[in-house]
């Protein structure tokens, strides 16, 4: 039985330890809505981002444990949004599950790989060389996106091929995987089930 591809793919996952408290819902087929509430200021800018380039409507609501660092609120948030991405997709029947973009901003050109594989695997390379950004220790961008990618089940690549600035580099890493993930989730009528040759993802 086709599935009806008018039909939005939405998620809502909620996440409640000692240390955060997150409620997140993810639109795939939505215009870039954002409602970001993290307590991180750069950070709630980079999910704007992600949402607003990847076309994603997003709502994040994060109660975190600020007064330690921002380690629990990002890592945790990257955890639901993973969960989230895995939830929306359902079983991938449909879906061209290969993205691919490299996004100039400024002098810094990034390059993000994705792949809705099912099988977890993040490679890396940002060069930061401030501690931090806004209110957002850089070592951070890292374990937000190894989150991701464990939480979604899918292969992430992202690559520096160029910048120097910080900012853009962090900028361009989540406007690059929003566009990457934007092309993985697409719709493709010439697929039938998933886009494998193991007929499972």
């Amino acid at each position: 039985m086709e599935k009806d591809q008018t039909e939005k793919r939405v998620a809502s996952v909620t996440r409640t330890t000692k240390e955060t408290d997150i409620a997140l819902t993810l639109n795939l087929d939505g215009s870039g809505q954002a409602q970001i509430h993290t307590g991180v200021g750069f950070f709630d800018h980079m999910l704007h981002s992600f949402a607003r380039h990847g076309l994603f409507d997003l709502e994040v609501k994060v109660k975190g444990d600020l007064e330690v660092d921002t380690h629990h609120t990002i890592e945790d948030t990257g955890i639901v949004l993973g969960n989230a991405i895995r939830k929306a997709v359902g079983d991938k029947s449909g879906i061209a599950r290969y993205g691919f973009w490299a996004l100039p901003m400024d002098e810094a050109l990034i390059l993000c790989a994705v792949d809705l594989c099912g099988r977890p695997y993040l490679s890396y390379s940002l060069k930061l060389d401030r501690e931090k950004v806004g209110d957002l220790e850089t070592e951070m961008v890292r374990e937000f996106f190894y989150a991701v990618s464990y939480g979604a089940a899918m292969n992430l690549h992202i690559k520096q091929m160029d910048g120097s600035n910080n900012h853009h580099i962090i900028e361009g890493a989540f406007k690059a995987f929003a566009k990457a993930l934007e092309e993985a989730v697409r719709r493709d009528s010439r697929i039938t089930g998933v886009l494998s040759t193991k007929g499972a993802l």
